[in-house]
């Protein structure tokens, strides 16, 4: 009998060739300055592009959307050129990639603004510090973004949905996930509006409806994806009705007939201090009808066991794709997962060392 694990999925107008996906990493490895994709990022990529789908580390929308060292961007020329050495090497392997696209709202510490206070949905402060070049610093708070200006911020997504085109990607997923700014915008607890865009759930979905419209607009629906984590408190974004914030936006994400939906529901040692809230997929697979992603956490065994209970349709793994290269052979195999080396530093680390070293199966062999 064939692995489901190994059965082709279409998300969208994607075609993943098995259903082990690649969940987004970020490695802080761009080129500065610039925030520039380059050829050491495209090595990464290419070794990794046996899994069904990559899905990108997040990359900044803007200047005003990235806050974290060495991470990539995709607001200009420089690093659409830059990326393209990445979709090329995922497609000479005959792989697939989506750009997740990041604005991380009042996660942007002032030191990346010129001084300048990030902004959010409300004029609130995340807890804990911000990594910035000059090391751990407090947050600072954000800004409110006034209803005009929310434009000026589904413009940029946009723009940089359509300079992913031009790089060469095969769709793009928005990253409502982990207490971002998309995050700030559904939570209750960074979202203190009173206008359109704040109190009811469907208000506070309003900005991911339209800026998932924008995002349509450039690629069709088919070739977008969501990110959500419909959990516990995450980077200080908390819900008091995870149920209600979280139907109401997988309600979305049904109305736009999106390619797939990929939930985060990590456990109580998950990366972002999560919490025992029951998981939500089970609700929202009732209400979302397209393709499910889930993520954290799994073995082999609990993807397989997932997809063939119903309960998804693809499993993304993270951090076993940081020491894994060929973690689609290593679970065909039933092959032992290598363990992350220097962990945690080697994972922002800005060389070769813990990126680009792992050795395959093949190669551990030979």
């Amino acid at each position: 009998m064939t692995d489901v694990l190994f059965q082709p999925l279409d998300l969208g107008a994607i075609t993943a060739r098995n259903r082990i996906l690649m969940a987004p990493l970020t490695r802080g490895r761009s080129t500065q300055p610039g925030s520039i994709p380059n050829e050491m990022m495209a090595t990464y990529y290419r070794q990794r592009a046996g899994s069904g789908l990559i899905i990108s580390e997040a990359t900044g929308i803007s200047v005003e959307g990235l806050g974290w060292p060495a991470a990539p961007g995709i607001w200009s020329d420089e690093q659409v050129e830059g990326w393209k050495l990445t979709t090329k090497a995922v497609h000479e392997e005959g792989g697939a990639i989506v750009m997740q696209l990041w604005h991380m709202g009042r996660l942007v510490h002032p030191d990346f603004l010129g001084g300048e206070p990030p902004v959010s949905a409300s004029a609130t402060t995340a807890p804990g510090h911000a990594h910035t070049f000059e090391g751990r610093k407090d947050y600072e708070q954000a800004r409110e973004l006034p209803a005009e200006e929310i434009k000026r911020v589904v413009a940029d997504y946009a723009h940089a949905a359509e300079n992913a085109k031009k790089a060469g990607f095969d769709g793009v997923q928005l990253h409502g996930a982990n207490g971002y700014l998309v995050d700030q915008f559904l939570r209750d607890s960074s979202n203190l509006r009173t206008d359109e865009y704040g109190g009811s759930p469907e208000n506070r979905t309003r900005f991911l409806r339209e800026v998932l419209e924008a995002l349509i607009g450039v690629w069709g629906a088919d070739r977008v994806s969501v990110r959500l984590s419909p959990n516990g408190e995450t980077q200080g974004c908390d819900d008091s009705n995870p149920p209600a914030t979280f139907g109401a936006a997988a309600a979305v994400v049904q109305d736009l007939g999106l390619g797939f939906l990929e939930l985060r529901e990590p456990g109580p040692d998950g990366t972002f201090g999560q919490t025992d809230v029951p998981k939500q997929s089970p609700m929202i697979r009732e209400i979302y009808k397209g393709p499910l992603v889930l993520n954290s956490d799994y073995t082999a065994e609990e993807a397989r066991a997932d997809i063939e209970a119903g309960r998804c349709d693809a499993v993304s793994f993270g951090r076993p794709y940081i020491s894994n290269p060929d973690l689609d052979v290593r679970i065909r195999e039933g092959a032992e997962w290598a363990e992350n080396k220097d962990v945690p530093r080697s994972w922002y680390g800005q060389g070769p060392e813990g990126y680009i070293d792992y050795p395959t199966l093949e190669e551990n062999a030979a």
